[in-house]
């Protein structure tokens, strides 16, 4: 592989990135890419931890995916998946106001608002499940059910807009739902409020101006006013947000406009001498392709926070993608020393192993080993899968390779393809394995969704 990232594949370690459908839409806004990050995802799941308690789930039943797009928008699909758009974390002043988006879509999920998403596979990949639904969404405001198969090549945002929108009443219910789990978790509910306000004079606008989030999410002025009213009589209306998580938030958005607009960096965080600033640069540099410059830059953050599993991470996301495969090695294992538990580092590590490893057999049973750990924590992750595939293959075990991409296509919801695999090579895994008993999970899980269909 190239140590050139292509153009629409923007960063395959630190933020893991996989087109959401075959067919891309010919406007960069209406673009849905799924980005995988464990710093931002941690940062997030710690913020939001308090209002998925006290919306009466546990946070190992919530998922929040970041799919990157401009637009302001966030939505609930596929179970107690939370979807986020970029365009919103970038449109949040403070981390108040994101878990004030999350608490409102957490009331949807528990007020049952979310009929329309049920046809979408829960088990799916996160990008699978943002297909369906662009699909789904283009046969539901077209009537035309071919649209779903065709991949809604056509009209792709208005569709999923029509299709993931609710009721006005709907709508109100969630806010107040949001504002009660935000309060019941010691959180002001202030941010909630202070975001709906941004949106709210898009009311005014033509659909057409209006963010997806406004037009899939109907505002009105009435339900500001009753959240407003509500806050000034709240009891913790007042409580500031740790500074801890406001430093997180900043740091955030720093990344993002690094990896997804390294162009505006240079206005943004130009002569910053704060960890964002830095981190902001370090990462244009990088994808930018100014080797030396980013190398540099992200020595220099990990001298000043050497702890920082994320900045090991970063560095060997940049040797892997500049060609120092070996290289990269190290700074995943300092990474996942530093963070054990992060299924998307160990991944990478089992990456770097596999292409450094060749058809050295000890180096590719440890990236067995680590892969096999992080799908614990990534059981929806196809590169796992595909990786799993790898390494098995380069040992010769076509059977145990052959079962996860059996499992691969699963996922993928390709499940005549994944049947098939399963099935052929039953009889070729040794009795008791654990590849023999996925091989027949995989087989079972397309049956039983055939005599639910």
């Amino acid at each position: 592989m190239s140590h050139r990232l292509p153009l629409r594949r923007l960063f395959l370690a630190a933020l893991i990135v996989l087109q959401a459908a075959s067919t891309a839409p010919a406007r960069a806004a209406e673009s849905r890419i799924v980005i995988r990050d464990t710093e931002i995802e941690s940062d997030i799941r710690n913020w939001a931890e308090g209002v998925i308690h006290a919306a009466g789930m546990s946070p190992d039943q919530v998922r929040i995916i970041l799919v990157q797009n401009p637009d302001i928008n966030a939505f609930v699909a596929g179970g107690s998946n939370i979807f986020i758009y970029t365009g919103l974390i970038g449109k949040t002043e403070n981390p108040g106001e994101l878990v004030g988006v999350i608490a409102h879509e957490l009331g949807h999920i528990a007020g049952g608002h979310l009929t329309r998403t049920s046809e979408v596979a829960q088990n799916a990949s996160f990008e699978t499940i943002i297909a369906t639904i662009l699909g789904i969404g283009a046969a539901f405001a077209t009537g035309d059910g071919s649209a779903a198969a065709a991949g809604a090549q056509i009209g792709q945002g208005l569709a999923l807009n029509n299709f993931l929108a609710y009721s006005r009443v709907q709508e109100s219910s969630a806010d107040q739902a949001g504002f009660r789990f935000m309060e019941s978790s010691g959180q002001s509910p202030s941010g909630l409020v202070s975001f709906l306000e941004k949106l709210g004079a898009q009311e005014l606008l033509p659909a057409s101006q209006q963010s997806a989030f406004a037009r899939s999410h109907p505002m009105s002025q009435d339900r500001i006013n009753a959240l407003q009213a509500r806050l000034d009589q709240s009891s913790v209306r007042n409580r500031a947000i740790p500074p801890e998580w406001t430093a997180q938030h900043a740091r955030m958005k720093a990344k993002l406009t690094g990896f997804i607009t390294p162009q505006q960096v240079v206005y943004l965080y130009r002569n910053g001498t704060d960890i964002p600033s830095q981190y902001a640069r370090t990462i244009a540099a990088y994808r930018t392709n100014k080797v030396k410059e980013a190398l540099s830059g992200i020595d220099s953050l990990i001298a000043r926070e050497p702890k920082n599993p994320y900045f090991h991470e970063l560095k060997g996301q940049m040797l892997f993608e500049f060609g120092k495969i070996k290289e990269s090695v190290s700074s995943y294992e300092k990474a996942i020393a530093l963070a054990p538990g992060a299924g998307l580092i160990r991944t990478d590590l089992a990456r770097a192993l596999i292409e450094a490893g060749g058809k050295n057999p000890a180096t590719l049973e440890t990236a067995i080993g680590h892969l096999k750990r992080a799908q614990q924590d990534e059981p929806r992750s196809t590169q796992v899968k595909r990786l799993l595939a790898t390494a098995y293959g380069r040992l010769g075990k076509e059977p145990q390779a052959r079962v996860y991409l059996a499992e691969e296509a699963l996922l993928q919801g390709r499940t005549k393809q994944a049947r098939s695999l399963a099935k052929a090579v039953l009889p070729q895994l040794p009795p008791g394995s654990p590849e023999l008993q996925r091989a027949r999970d995989v087989i079972n899980s397309v049956d039983q969704d055939s005599k639910n269909d």
